[in-house]
């Protein structure tokens, strides 16, 4: 469930930095902002917390860990990239089921990814085009450092007169469709019970390696 090789690798590293963004954008207005300007306004944000000297010092781990998990948390549509990732598994599931299971999911995404964004300090950001059709948008930027650059295309949907994410591509790899492979696997090959259990698993330790 937990392994990535080649392009997985790159997304389970990169994407961190494009959960993060969707938190910070402020409440304007509905249809005053582009999805591009959502994108270019909270990055820059979320690039100042990073660079914070006064977050920097090791007793500011958790802390820090925990604001940029508050910041995933609150804009990134769970509900939605949970039923995109479970695909046809989802609409046989209670509604207590889906509760649980987009709880769990956003518990583990915040978890898995809040530990890798703090590389990420110092990086530059391209924006390259963005398409918008009716309620849809796609935004296309490429993360770029000394050493590689990663294109980053940001698939979103207007709700509530907010842009939100539903997929991001990295390297040209679905983050929907990476987790949709494996969570399927699992279910396919045990059930639905035991992918829960898994991530009700990985979740409580990062829990405790996280604890003050």
């Amino acid at each position: 469930l937990w392994a990535a090789v080649g392009r997985r690798r790159i997304l389970h590293d990169a994407v961190g930095v494009v959960l993060v963004w969707f938190v910070v954008v402020a409440a304007a207005p509905p249809g005053t902002e582009s999805p591009t300007e959502a994108v270019r306004g909270t990055i820059t944000q979320v690039f100042q917390i990073l660079e914070d000297p006064s977050l920097k010092e090791p007793a500011k781990l958790k802390p820090r860990r925990r604001m940029l998990e508050e910041v995933i948390a609150t804009r990134f549509d769970y509900a939605e990239m949970s039923k995109r990732t479970l695909a046809v598994y989802w609409p046989p599931l209670t509604e207590a089921q889906r509760t649980e299971f987009v709880e769990l999911f956003k518990r583990f995404l915040s978890d898995r990814y809040a530990e890798k964004i703090e590389g990420y300090s110092g990086q530059q950001v391209g924006y390259l085009s963005e398409r918008i059709e009716g309620t849809y948008a796609e935004v296309r930027t490429e993360l770029r450092s000394d050493k590689t650059t990663i294109p980053m295309d940001y698939r979103l949907f207007l709700k509530e007169g907010r842009w939100h994410a539903y997929d991001i591509i990295v390297d040209g790899v679905s983050l929907v469709k990476n987790y949709r492979s494996q969570f399927q696997k699992i279910i396919r090959e045990s059930s639905y019970g035991e992918l829960v259990k898994k991530l009700r698993e990985r979740t409580l330790t990062e829990a405790r390696t996280t604890k003050p």
